[in-house]
């Protein structure tokens, strides 16, 4: 599979990663196969967040990974935290909290219940109203000093965010998860309307995109398929009759999945995105996987851009 430099490092990670969010309603066995399939299929990282299933997530992805015959060096494996839950209020009360403690206290948690040693990257998954980037860089500190976390990054920083932590810590921020995809191209419309007074000209997210680009950030798109924040996947969906007309058009020309272009259109951009996907089907996995060996023209992903209902001045 396509690779792709992760930051500032040595490092490459495949194009596409497996996110295990879903990974909680899988059984053992179901969730072996999926790791399993997306080894196969050239796939080399794992994305989780300690909220995934409240837990739960993690805690399936351990167990199948200790009993898979894979091993530790098959898998970058990254999760995120900062996304506080109160179970004693059965999940409904969230809040962030980025202190040295939570933090510390919140790898613990990872660790144990992926049954692994260390992570590779650990990601503050919102931005903190209330973070304080001293604090946190002493617990960068102490947990890479410890062997827990090799690297660090974000996930939904915008760039003066992303500036401001990077001031308070000694490691380089190496990823930023952003939300992008067909359905979510807000990152790129306020460029293409530069100069223009319509809403697509304003400038949501601060320029995160060009910002990790100019920073040789990674950034990592998730809920590629879906559309809005989470309401739904766009694929086979009969509210976007042109955009699947699309997808399946180029589908049927290089003859792979609707899903596998979707992929294709987030890494024909030149900020060499790496796509999270998050479905637990070995079929789709290897479907997903495929799109990394898609190469579009420039025509064909602008033709997709415009039947997703976007505009060119």
């Amino acid at each position: 599979m396509k690779q792709i430099k992760i930051g500032q490092t040595n490092f490459t990670g495949s194009a596409i990663a497996l996110g295990i969010m879903r990974m909680n309603a899988l059984t053992t066995d179901e969730a072996i196969a999926a790791l399993d399939t997306a080894h196969d299929a050239g796939i080399n990282y794992i994305d989780s967040a300690d909220i995934y299933g409240h837990g739960r997530s993690e805690e399936v992805f351990g167990k199948a990974f200790k009993q898979s015959s894979l091993t530790r060096d098959d898998f970058y494996i990254q999760s995120k935290t900062g996304i506080y839950e109160n179970p004693e209020l059965d999940y409904k009360t969230t809040r962030y909290d980025f202190s040295k403690k939570h933090i510390i206290e919140a790898v613990d948690g990872i660790l144990t219940r992926m049954r692994i040693d260390y992570l590779d990257s650990l990601l503050l998954h919102r931005p903190d109203a209330l973070m304080d980037p001293a604090e946190i860089g002493a617990a960068f500190d102490e947990l890479q000093t410890a062997g827990k976390v090799r690297h660090f990054g974000v996930s939904n920083f915008n760039p003066m965010q992303v500036a401001l932590l990077q001031q308070g810590i000694s490691q380089k921020l190496l990823i930023n998860q952003l939300q992008f995809s067909v359905m979510h191209t807000g990152p790129i419309d306020f460029g293409i309307h530069t100069n223009m007074t319509d809403a697509r000209s304003i400038d949501h997210d601060r320029g995160v995109l060009d910002y990790s680009r100019l920073h040789n950030m990674t950034v990592q798109a998730w809920s590629p398929f879906q559309y809005g924040q989470i309401e739904g996947n766009f694929i086979n969906n009969p509210k976007f009759p042109e955009v699947n007309a699309a997808l399946q058009k180029l589908a049927d020309q290089k003859g792979v999945s609707k899903n596998a272009i979707a992929a294709a259109w987030i890494l024909r951009h030149p900020a060499k995105i790496q796509v999270v996907i998050g479905t637990m089907n070995p079929e789709h996995i290897i479907d997903s996987a495929k799109g990394a060996d898609i190469s579009l023209t420039a025509q064909e992903w602008y033709d997709i851009y415009l039947a997703a209902g976007n505009d060119l001045p």
